[in-house]
């Protein structure tokens, strides 16, 4: 800092100083360490206006503390009479300060009265406001005896408490000596001077305990008035109630307040409470008008309309008022002027003044109030009149000082009052010359943000005050511009600052008694700012919530930046604990398993120590709906209730529907269901109920989140019993044997029962026929008419009864009787080959007088008889196919070539199969083979490889012969091209291909063919060797004479032993009921489904233990081994279920026997 030296004269200046740009003055501590200035005292604590000596608090300081230079020196006024509490040893007292306490421990009343505080030194005097200590007294009631109050009945009187003056506020209540309240109504009530009124007199108003009691919570005291009796006088008996009346009936007066009219007066601020309290019969209700205006909006009614309160009133509450008490019989009206008066208020508080010497100084006190307030100047605490000054003068509510001298610096008290309150202000006046002191600190250094103003300060204290200039980079000019401002207190401002504003400037303060200066240096830089703001989000509870922020800043500020997160204007603060839900890297903030207190605006903040910027995202947190409450049940009839309920909190996510569920007490108790669902935007559903329920409900809101958690549940209710509003559902006629029908119903729930006593009437006829209505009385849901024609329609109906009555009109439903076997088989069934594998069977429908039951479709049986290769018949295993519904041709699929079949058509219902048609023996036509079962390598030499392979299992037509390809496929992308074999003869196995090339990879391909064409292929890789390997040499022993000879010997000695053991086995043994079987399937153990278009079986059954497998091989073509005797029986029995029994009766058992008996002497 570059200042002259203060001038010596400073030493000793009397004046209370300040920085010249403040109202209120205080001397620097940077200036009181380079000189010594004297100040003026100044208050700086007191006690409040109003002290009360409360009897429970140990002692009672009365406070003043002030400053000054040098120290101010206290002392005491008592009612405007010097009080010195040092001369009394039983005040506590302390060094340098004004405070004096009071102890609680003797008569305080001497103590009382109005104090004032007075801190003085040579400089001046300021003074407190008024204090007064106040030392209540324990209120009390006066001990009185009170007669009874006698009243007549119907008559008003009144229970005075009056009581005692104390510490306000005043509480008072009506008790009995059992401490019960008093019931007030409009009837009785509480006055607000504590008296309670009664506006007419009842007989229960009788007795002997009325008592007022007195509360003053400050000074935690309450009293209690002498009990008071009251005895009513009843009307004599004698009178009849009609006279009784004429005496009680009359128009309202008013018991208080008293006249046609009053007048109120309060302070702004108070709360207004205005009150009118009517006699007469029957009670009178009281209402309040203000006159020519709206009662307030803040206005409120208490006391059952008898008293008016207008808190914190203004002057706008001013007014004329009017109560007006009312019955059938007339009015009674009183009206109140209300007069709002106002405490003094400051208009110009004076203020502190600093002022070079020779300088007129103005000061200022003005206030308001209602009534106006009264203002009073003082001097160092003395009247102005009584310290008269040749340069000074007042005007009005303004002091004039003339050319003010050193000696002119005083403290000047105004003060300001009226019968609500009083102001005092104490104004530091001070008259000095200094020269320019600046207190900001040398080479102070600034940053600023491009595009953003900067304040760089000059704070300086001097009298007469300084001119302040600002200057750049030492040049001579002052700054200028429209972007440049030198404030009042000598600060510097730049608006929107630039890159060329960086620099070093000086401020230099000027004023007559001389100058200084400082320098300062200012540096620009680039502007924080965020380039990716965090989005608005909703989140889902309990799921990973992420924010993510980016920001931009001056390199200069890397070290000094700082990007951090608030919530709801709070930072939020980064434990890095396991337990800590939120995660900030990288500016983006993670809060996990979100939770509902999450909710809230984040706010980015990216910060540099010269500037910042914030972006901020509302974070919505979605969950399921809390659940309602306030369930409430209205409007209870017989069948139905009204619900209504307060949804809960929806969570950012609005109900689109509530469910209302019940839980019943008898039949499922603790089960809920649900009754009904309404629309999000409901409060309320009317349900329907079942009768003699005792239901209880509850309710769930449902969101995009999911369902909530259910209510909390209703109050029971039980509708009365009635009879059922609806008859069984889903009714079923089944015939499960030929002359029964079986009905039966899905029951009602027990909450449909709508009363005891459930029972069920079945009613049913025969449909084709005009007759009457069986009727019966059941309580199970299921009945059994026994004794009916096979297959006849019937039409049923079934209604619900209790012992309310009995349901609506049932519905008629219509059914048949049990079903019986199909009686016919289907006629002219032909077969036409469509090729080798597929044939396409018709037939003739069945009538429907042979169905003797609903159609179920059609079932084809087949089986394969020979190949064609050879004579021999094989019976094949039973195929079958299934067409359910109405039709008269199918497809079978799935034969062998070259083979002859056997089929036989049978239709089928609900009981089962029909009998078979006739058979009809087909042939498919000639095939390609199947694949050989067996090709493989026995022999590879350098130039050549041998094959063996088996014949394939189906030829499926008579082998021609075999085509043999072959081709090298070394392990490049090239392959040798295709040789082909063909080989004629059916009977050759092996084959060796030669002249191939030695250690190369071959691929050899096999295919069987026929007359048709060749089959699928069978292929083997080999490679062949340099010279003769070991395995030609393995292969060469299997070729040899000896060892097939061998091998053969022990393969015939295998069979003649399994032979014997086979015959010996079979001695005795049972013929095998396949091919019966086979006419008569079991309609369940085919699968059948009627949903499926059809439906193909292949049974894989074994044969009888102990039967004969060539029996079937051994029937010649012209046997009936494909007859109707072996594949189809029409007198076959069946079990009840539609199973084949297996047994054969008369005459074809006997055949069969026969046939059993000649093959069986053919040898195995």
């Amino acid at each position: 800092m570059r200042s002259p030296r203060l001038a010596a004269a400073l030493g000793f200046i009397a004046c209370f100083c300040a920085l010249y740009t403040t109202s209120a003055i205080d001397i620097p501590l940077e200036v009181l360490s380079h000189v010594n200035i004297e100040q003026l005292p100044t208050i700086t604590a007191q006690s409040p206006s109003s002290l009360i000596a409360f009897p429970f608090d140990e002692s009672f300081p009365v406070m003043c503390e002030a400053k000054g230079n040098p120290e101010p020196e206290f002392r005491w006024t008592k009612n405007g009479l010097e009080f010195d509490p040092f001369l009394d040893p039983r005040l506590m007292k302390e060094e340098n300060s004004g405070t004096f306490v009071i102890p609680n421990n003797g008569n305080l009343t001497e103590y009382q009265g109005i104090y004032r505080c007075y801190a003085s030194n040579k400089m001046g005097i300021a003074i407190s406001k008024e204090i007064e200590f106040i030392v209540p007294h324990v209120p009390k009631f006066p001990k009185e005896t009170l007669d009874p109050v006698m009243v007549e009945e119907g008559q008003p009187f009144i229970l005075e408490c009056n009581p005692p003056k104390g510490i306000p506020p005043l509480q008072i209540y009506w008790m009995t000596i059992n401490l019960q309240h008093i019931e007030q109504d409009q009837r009785v009530s509480m006055g607000l001077n504590g008296d309670l009124y009664f506006s007419h007199a009842v007989e229960k108003d009788s007795r002997r305990d009325y008592c007022c009691f007195a509360a003053f919570p400050r000074i935690r005291t309450i009293v209690q008035k002498t009990a008071m009796s009251v005895i009513v006088k009843t009307k004599k008996s004698d009178m009849s109630p009609e006279a009784a009346n004429a005496i009680l009936e009359r128009r309202p007066s008013l018991l208080t307040p008293s006249g046609a009219k009053s007048e109120t007066q309060l302070v702004k601020g108070d709360d207004l409470k205005l009150e009118c309290i009517a006699e007469g019969f029957p009670t009178p209700q009281v209402e309040w008008v203000k006159i020519g205006h709206q009662l307030p909006i803040k206005a409120k009614l208490e006391n059952h309309g008898k008293l008016l309160i207008v808190p914190t009133v203004g002057q706008e509450d001013s007014g004329k008022y009017m109560c007006k008490a009312k019955n059938r019989l007339g009015e009674s009206v009183h009206y109140f002027t209300v007069r709002v008066e106002e405490p003094p208020e400051w208009v110009f508080e004076p203020e502190s003044q600093l002022s070079p010497i020779g300088s007129d100084v103005l000061i200022k006190c003005s206030a308001t109030g209602s009534p106006q307030p009264t203002v009073t100047w003082r001097v160092n605490g003395v009247r102005l009149q009584d310290a008269p000054a040749a340069n000074r003068k007042s005007f009005d509510d303004t002091i004039f000082l003339h050319n003010a001298k050193v000696s002119d610096s005083a403290v000047y008290q105004c003060e300001a009052s009226n019968r609500h309150g009083s102001l005092l202000s104490n104004a530091n006046i001070m008259i000095m010359n200094l020269p320019p002191m600046i207190l900001t600190e040398e080479g102070e250094e600034y940053s600023a943000v491009e595009g953003k103003g900067v304040m760089m300060h000059c704070r300086v204290f001097s009298s007469p005050p300084s001119t302040i200039t600002w200057s750049k980079d030492d040049s001579s000019e002052s700054v200028d511009g429209p972007r440049f401002s030198v404030h009042d207190n000598g600060s510097l401002e730049i608006y929107s600052t630039e890159k060329d504003d960086a620099g070093q400037y000086t401020c230099l303060a000027k004023n007559t008694e001389g100058s200084s200066a400082i320098d300062a240096m200012l540096y620009v830089k680039d502007p924080t700012r965020i380039v990716a703001a965090p989005e608005d989000q909703q989140i889902l509870i309990g799921t990973t919530a992420q924010l993510s922020c980016l920001a931009e800043f001056d390199k200069a500020s890397s070290n000094d930046f700082e990007l951090l997160w608030e919530k709801d204007d709070i930072e939020i603060t980064l434990n890095y604990t396991e337990n800590s839900r939120f995660l900030m890297e990288d500016g983006i903030l993670q809060i996990i398993n979100v939770s509902h207190r999450d909710q809230g605006v984040y706010t980015c903040v990216a910060r540099t120590p010269v500037d910042q910027d914030t972006a901020s995202a509302l974070l919505m947190v979605l969950d399921v709906p809390d659940a309602p409450d306030n369930l409430l049940l209205s409007e209870r009839k017989s069948k139905s209730v009204k619900l209504k309920w307060s949804p809960g909190d929806d969570h950012n996510s609005s109900a689109t529907e509530f469910v209302i569920e019940y839980e019943e007490s008898q039949w499922e108790p603790g089960n809920w269901k649900e009754l009904l669902r309404v629309p999000g935007n409901h409060n309320s559903a009317v349900l329907k109920l079942h009768g003699h329920v005792d239901y209880c409900f509850r309710v769930s809101g449902v969101n995009t989140v999911g369902r909530g958690p259910p209510s909390e549940p209703t109050e029971r209710y039980k509708p009365p019993p009635a009879a059922p509003d609806k008859n069984p559902e889903n009714i079923k006629i089944e015939g499960h044997l030929p002359h029964e029908m079986d009905i039966s119903w899905e029951p009602l729930l027990p909450i449909e029962h709508n009363g005891p006593g459930l029972e069920y009437r079945v009613s049913y006829r025969r449909q084709d026929m005009e007759e009457d209505w069986k009727e019966h009385v059941v309580k199970r849901h299921a009945f059994v008419v026994k004794n009916t024609p096979t297959f006849v329609p019937f039409e049923i109906k079934i209604q619900a009864k209790n012992h309310q009555g009995w349901g609506p009109e049932p519905k008629i439903v219509t059914g048949y009787s049990g079903e019986d076997f199909p009686s016919a088989a289907p006629d002219d069934v032909a077969v036409e080959v469509m090729n080798s594998t597929v044939v396409k069977v018709s037939w003739m429908r069945v009538h429907k007088d042979k169905l003797h039951g609903h159609l179920g479709g059609y079932r084809i049986n087949w089986w394969r008889l020979r190949s064609l290769v050879d004579s021999k018949k094989s019976h094949g295993e039973k195929h079958t196919l299934t067409f359910p519904g109405d039709r008269n041709h199918g497809t079978v699929p799935g034969l062998t070539p070259f083979s002859e079949y056997s089929l036989i058509v049978m239709t089928f219902n609900g009981r089962g199969n029909g009998p078979g048609s006739h058979p009809v023996n087909f042939k498919t036509p000639e095939g390609v083979p199947e694949k050989n079962p067996v090709f493989r390598v026995t022999d590879v030499q350098k130039h050549t490889i041998s094959l063996v392979w088996d014949p394939p299992l189906e030829p499926n037509g008579i082998l021609t012969g075999y085509l043999l390809n072959y081709q090298l496929i070394n392990d490049t992308e090239e392959v040798g091209p295709l040789q082909t074999v063909d080989i004629s003869n059916p009977l050759t196995t092996k084959w060796s291909l030669r002249d191939l090339e030695p250690l190369s990879k071959y691929k050899v391909y096999l295919r069987s063919c026929t007359t048709v064409g060749c089959g699928p292929v069978v292929s083997e890789e080999t490679t062949t060797t340099l010279e003769t390997s070991l395995a030609s040499i393995h292969a060469g022993i299997s070729t040899q004479g000896w060892f097939i000879g061998l091998m053969s010997a022990i393969a015939l000695l295998t069979l003649i032993v399994l032979i014997a053991c086979f015959v010996n086995r079979n001695k005795g043994g049972k013929y095998s009921v396949k091919e019966k079987e086979d006419l008569h399937p079991d309609v369940e153990s085919q699968g059948m489904n009627d949903d499926t278009f059809c439906e193909y079986s292949d049974n894989d059954e074994k044969p009888l233990k102990g039967s004969q497998h060539s029996l079937s091989r051994e029937i010649k073509a012209g046997d009936s081994g494909d007859s109707l005797v072996d594949y189809g029986d029409e007198d076959a029995q069946f079990n009840e279920d539609g199973s084949f029994i297996g047994e054969y009766a008369g005459r074809k058992e006997k055949r069969v026997s026969a046939e059993i008996k000649a093959t069986a002497q053919t040898p195995a």
